[in-house]
């Protein structure tokens, strides 16, 4: 370690602040205007590293280097405007949810739409014109390229300060954020305000992966790992502040910067390496600030919005056609390997069918009765596998037991990380979720002693009575068949009824004598024990567990699987995992460009069916009722 090298660290950390900040604050400056939460943003900012490839390498000959970059974000802009006009508009009174399911389905076509024009390998960008050059700082070579960077960020932040504080579109974003339905109200025309905001939050994502691409490569990863960042850097300095944003990238960059620099280090007699912190020291950054400031470093709690979409129904118990029909579906599974033969594949299918309806349904269980939006269920799946692995590969326990440690993992987890997070809500409850998340991620990912790191636990096989024929098939039938019982009779519970009533009105709840945070984590622990049950069913069916387990990803499978289903019905996660583990299946076996055939399904079912499939089913099937009543009274 070296004060000169120190220093190139840091000057480092500024131009990756600067790049952080472009996309950031465009994510920032959409979700202040349209309360979108635009899963979708890091794909732009990819597109536009892609486009400004393109540009350079067809259009720089002629016009020169840097307007066939600068080309790029416009590209972005159109094609955000585009988006808005043509998708987020339809769902603007959708819940929030709904909204990121859009959003998550246009990520899918956009990742498959690059891969087939720009295929599967990375590329090259050139290096920037007239600033291809080193400068010497205290004896270390420092690209000129990155000097121009860490100048671009306050350049924009001023600018954009300009826009907002001297325009008349400024002063319309700025009452949007504030109150966008009295803006309506006075007369303005908030469709193409949105889609201004849209197409200006674009453009700056698009800016910011044009100019990193004479830095870095352009590859199909740079979306997600992008929107991960962006969510941290928005929620740090809290939603819809720009100065936040600005603030958040420039605190977030530099600590990774000390923390490369820091290298390995010995602390209380025990070598720590704090460069593998940079894989999560941004969710530990979001972890901090939100249990110190629960919204952000410069931002204010949200005012809620006057038309919030559709309210939640009172949940209705099954009559007796409904348990009738339950009934009919389990014994129709229980019989099924009897028809097909134990060796079918469709056994293996419906065995990740039910693994993943338990996973949706315990997630269910705090997202529609509960309302608290959780961005990382994943952990509670991803701690129940490794409880049950580590049981067997650690303890030399029979799967029998093993099937028990899972769920005791996931609940201490729970635990834990839900003592925080029922002290949030709306977008900052979820942010922390996501952050507890990637902790635990980044955890089992880097502790390869103990959890085997990237390559994960592998050889954990059920017992040899369960390993034969359908009888594994039929073990996890029981016990999620069991799992999906025992959350249901828990929601008509009085436990279920106080939870369903801290969701409706928190202050009401409290002023009749509930506890609502020690209901919240009561019902956050049980989610995640059911989580856990699920987890460990999966690592005896697939015979291993990885760090994916735990990802962001696999938290978004479950999200989208209530949500197709149906959040305000109890049969949409059974319905919703259902539709989406066919689906995958079906489709990635069928196409290479799988994510964009799956990414057009949701966008169609998300226009269609707002409510989910089986919300759809509900009303069609009281109408059909109403009907035939209608029918035999005449």
């Amino acid at each position: 370690m070296s004060a000169s090298g120190l220093l190139a660290q840091l000057l480092n950390g500024l131009a990756s602040a600067s790049s952080l900040f472009l996309v950031s604050v465009g994510l920032s400056l959409i979700f202040g205007v349209t309360r979108t939460i635009n899963f979708a943003h890091g794909s732009f900012y990819m597109l536009g590293a892609y486009i400004a490839f393109s540009c350079v390498e067809l259009l720089s000959a002629h016009i020169g280097f840097w307007p066939a970059l600068l080309m790029a974000p416009l590209v972005c802009a159109a094609l955000g405007a585009l988006t808005e006009i043509l998708l987020l508009r339809r769902i603007y009174q959708a819940p929030e949810l709904f909204q990121l399911l859009a959003t998550f389905a246009l990520v899918l076509v956009i990742k498959d739409a690059a891969l087939w024009l720009w295929g599967p390998e990375e590329l090259f960008g050139p290096r920037a014109a007239g600033l291809e050059g080193a400068v010497e700082i205290l004896g270390r070579q420092f690209p000129t390229y990155d000097l121009l960077l860490m100048a671009v960020g306050p350049l924009v932040l001023l600018a954009l300060h300009l826009l907002l504080t001297q325009t008349r579109f400024g002063t319309l974003v700025r009452a949007a954020t504030q109150d966008r339905e009295m803006v309506g109200a006075l007369g303005v025309n908030q469709a193409w305000l949105f889609t201004a905001v849209f197409a200006l939050g674009t453009l700056l994502a698009g800016l910011g992966g044009a100019l990193q691409l004479p830095r870095e490569l352009a590859s199909l990863e740079m979306d997600m790992t992008t929107i991960g960042a962006a969510f941290v850097v928005v929620v740090v300095g809290g939603m819809g502040s720009i100065p936040g944003a600005f603030i958040a990238a420039l605190l977030i960059a530099q600590i990774k910067a000390v923390c490369i620099w820091l290298g390995v280090q010995e602390v209380a007699g025990v070598e720590v390496s704090f460069s593998k912190l940079t894989l999560v020291v941004e969710f530990l950054v979001m972890a901090a600030v939100l249990v110190w400031r629960p919204w952000g470093l410069l931002g204010k709690p949200q005012a809620p919005a006057r038309h919030s979409g559709t309210p939640e129904q009172p949940l209705a118990p099954a009559g007796r056609s409904g348990q009738a029909a339950w009934v009919v579906v389990v014994l129709g599974l229980l019989a099924l390997p009897l028809v097909l033969g134990t060796e079918s594949y469709a056994t293996v299918l419906l065995t990740d069918m039910l693994i993943a309806a338990l996973f949706a349904a315990s997630l269910h269980f705090i997202l529609g009765p509960g309302g608290m939006h959780s961005f990382g269920h994943a952990a509670y799946f991803g701690l129940g596998a490794y409880g049950a692995a580590l049981a067997v590969r650690a303890l030399d326990l029979p799967m029998e037991a093993a099937l028990l440690f899972g769920p005791l993992a996931a609940a201490a987890g729970a635990l834990l990380y839900g003592w925080f997070c029922v002290r949030l809500s709306g977008v900052y409850l979820t942010m922390l979720t996501l952050a507890f998340a990637q902790i635990t991620w980044a955890i089992v990912f880097q502790w390869d002693d103990f959890t085997g790191g990237s390559n994960g636990l592998t050889g954990v096989w059920p017992s040899a009575w369960a390993d034969q024929g359908a009888n594994f098939y039929w073990l996890a039938l029981a016990l999620c068949a069991a799992g999906m019982y025992l959350l249901r009779r828990m929601l008509f519970s009085p436990l279920g009824y106080a939870l369903r009533a801290a969701r409706d009105s928190a202050v009401r709840a409290d002023a009749i004598g509930l506890d609502v945070r020690r209901i919240q984590w009561v019902s956050f622990v049980v989610a995640a024990a059911f989580a856990g049950v699920a987890g460990a069913l999966f690592v005896f069916s697939k015979g291993s567990v990885a760090p994916d387990s735990l990802s962001v990803t696999k938290s978004v499978d479950a999200l989208v699987m209530v949500l197709l289903g149906g959040i305000q019905t109890l049969a949409g996660p059974v319905v919703g995992s259902a539709a989406f583990t066919w689906l995958h299946d079906t489709v990635a076996r069928n196409t290479d460009y799988w994510r964009a055939l799956m990414g057009a399904i949701m966008l169609v079912l998300v226009l269609l069916f707002p409510q989910g499939i089986a919300g759809f089913a509900q009303p069609m099937q009281a109408w059909l009722a109403s009907r035939k009543k209608a029918q035999v009274v005449a």
